[in-house]
Order: C-alpha cells, then structure tokens, then sequence
C-alpha cells in the first residue's frame, strides 16, 4: 500500500522561504507522478506543482512559476517543494499525491486523477 508522509509546514512570515517534504513507500515510484496541491479554507483544492518521477519534468500552475521548485530524491524516495517568497495568500493546508502512472500535462492539475494523498500539513504565511 502506498503511503505518502508529508512535513515542513509551519509559521512563517512574508517574503520567507519553507520547504516541503513527502516520503513515499510501498512501490517503486518510477513510472509514477507526483503532485503537490494546496487547500485554503472555503476554496477548492488547488494544483501547485508536479513530477514525473522518472525524468524529473517538472511543471507548475502559473502563479508559482519563479517562486516554488518541485524536486525527487531517488534515493530517499522523497519530492520537496521549495517555497520561496511566501505570501499570505499561499496559507493552506499542502498535500503531497501520487498517480500510479505518467499523467498527461493537461490530466496532472486535477486532483481527481490522483490514487494516493498525504495527510497534509500546514502552511501559515503572516503578513
């Protein structure tokens, strides 16, 4: 069974920079996308970032392009999303997915065409 175990939220203020992790077990996750999607209260789940495991490629909703770098490490089987120059409009709860699979680019952005999540964790921006 797959598990996904995120960590690295917290409080910080605007302008600084958080980095979030997910360790994945149960499978080996070459063949496998790796998402990032965010929730704030009363809002939708919402995309941020994602990768394809084998590969690396890399993609990003438009409003973190130049601030959020998705990463793996094959080693540790773990995907990072460094945050830089946080806003307060980027609080949320953040949560790491899988997609037994390589999604398309355009299939990646929904949450729906994810089998696996994470707990989440939290992410507080003050301003």
């Amino acid at each position: 069974q797959v598990q996904l175990v995120e960590s690295g939220g917290g409080l910080v203020q605007a302008g600084g920079s958080l980095r979030l992790s997910c360790v994945a077990s149960g499978r080996t996750f070459i063949s496998y996308t790796m998402g990032w999607f965010r929730q704030a209260p009363g809002k939708e789940r919402e995309f941020v970032a994602a990768i394809i495991w084998s590969g690396g490629s890399t993609f990003y909703a438009d409003s973190m392009k130049g601030r959020f770098t998705i990463s793996r490490d094959n080693a540790k089987n773990t995907v990072y999303l460094q945050m830089n120059s946080l806003k307060p409009e980027d609080t949320a709860v953040y949560y790491c997915a899988a997609a037994a699979r390589i999604l398309l680019a355009t299939l990646l952005t929904k949450p729906e065409r994810y089998d696996y999540w994470g707990q989440g964790t939290q992410v507080t921006v003050s301003s």
